[in-house]
């Protein structure tokens, strides 16, 4: 990595990730590409918030249900077809450019920070 890309940590702090947990999960069939429709709560602080996640190759709504993820907090909500998305689910493209979703490696509580 070039020192062109490099951030500071308050550039890092700016990004608000949290841990949550999917609370309801449905297929998104309006989506362009194959998606599904994710309602995860953060916690009283912020509580529960929807996303539009194209992770459909590892993942079905059902499965997802009860899930720990991480997710951006901060971006302004978008609108993705007839669905309002107000987070951003974080995950990892895994060898065919399949979503493989980020996790927290034991448990925290819904809202954690990444820091």
């Amino acid at each position: 990595m070039g020192d062109d890309n490099r951030i500071t940590f308050d550039d890092f702090m700016k990004v608000d990730i949290r841990a949550g947990t999917v609370v309801d999960a449905r297929p998104f069939p309006e989506a362009r590409k194959p998606a599904i429709k994710l309602w995860v709560d953060f916690g009283p602080g912020i509580g529960v918030k929807k996303s539009s996640a194209q992770i459909t190759a590892h993942y079905t709504p059902e499965g997802l249900i009860g899930r720990k993820v991480m997710a951006v907090v901060n971006f302004p909500p978008r609108q993705i077809g007839p669905f309002m998305s107000e987070i951003l689910v974080l995950g990892f493209a895994d060898e065919d450019s399949a979503i493989v979703l980020a996790a927290p490696d034991g448990d925290v509580p819904d809202g954690a920070r990444l820091c």
